[in-house]
């Protein structure tokens, strides 16, 4: 179990570090677009190119900064409904969603989006728009995104199990106190009314 535990550390690291990173394209989206509108209404000119690279970036940060999402457990999820739940209830609740939830989906979406993309590369697919940019780059982001997300998704099981074999403590453990503690003022203000 040691050796899978250095694995996901391994690929926790690379998931932080991948997201970090990435997630400033956010930034570079917002002052694309800010530019080419201040372009378009001072100059009357847009290009196509500008705004299908705005949702690229926007493409490469959703689809690439997911992993990081699960990595901090930040996924969505009903938090009150989760808590309702012993955290042996919600570890059991992960790893079944895990297994037969998220890592199938990565699975059959990395499955089926290699030849959408392997197709697109061949034909060397173009936007529909003029002046707009090649399509194959941003369908490249679906394979990617989804074998991070698997990776990622192989790690947090295998945390997840070796919480609940009591090899590591919970790495969300002081989240899901300040969680619990959220969900408990809820409660008691709707109890109030």
């Amino acid at each position: 179990m040691q050796s899978l535990l250095k694995l996901s550390r391994g690929i926790d690291a690379f998931t932080r570090w991948t997201g970090k990173r990435l997630a400033w394209l956010i930034l570079v989206a917002v002052l694309i677009s800010a530019v080419n509108a201040i372009v378009r209404k001072t100059f009357d000119v847009s290009s196509n190119s500008w705004l299908e690279l705005q949702w690229v970036l926007f493409g490469i940060v959703f689809l690439l900064c997911s992993p990081w999402t699960l990595l901090d457990n930040e996924h969505i999820r009903i938090d009150i409904v989760n808590n309702l739940f012993s955290r042996r209830g919600r570890n059991i609740i992960d790893v079944v969603g895990h297994v037969f939830f998220l890592l199938p989906l990565c699975i059959v979406m990395i499955i089926t989006g290699g030849p959408f993309f392997m197709r697109s590369v061949e034909i060397n697919e173009q936007s529909g728009n003029a002046g707009g940019l090649p399509q194959w780059p941003a369908k490249s982001l679906i394979i990617i995104g989804f074998v991070l997300l698997f990776a990622q998704g192989i790690s947090e099981l295998i945390k997840r199990i070796a919480v609940m074999r009591g090899l590591i403590p919970d790495p969300h453990a002081s989240q899901m106190h300040a969680l619990e503690a959220e969900v408990e003022h809820l409660v008691e203000a709707i109890e109030k009314r």
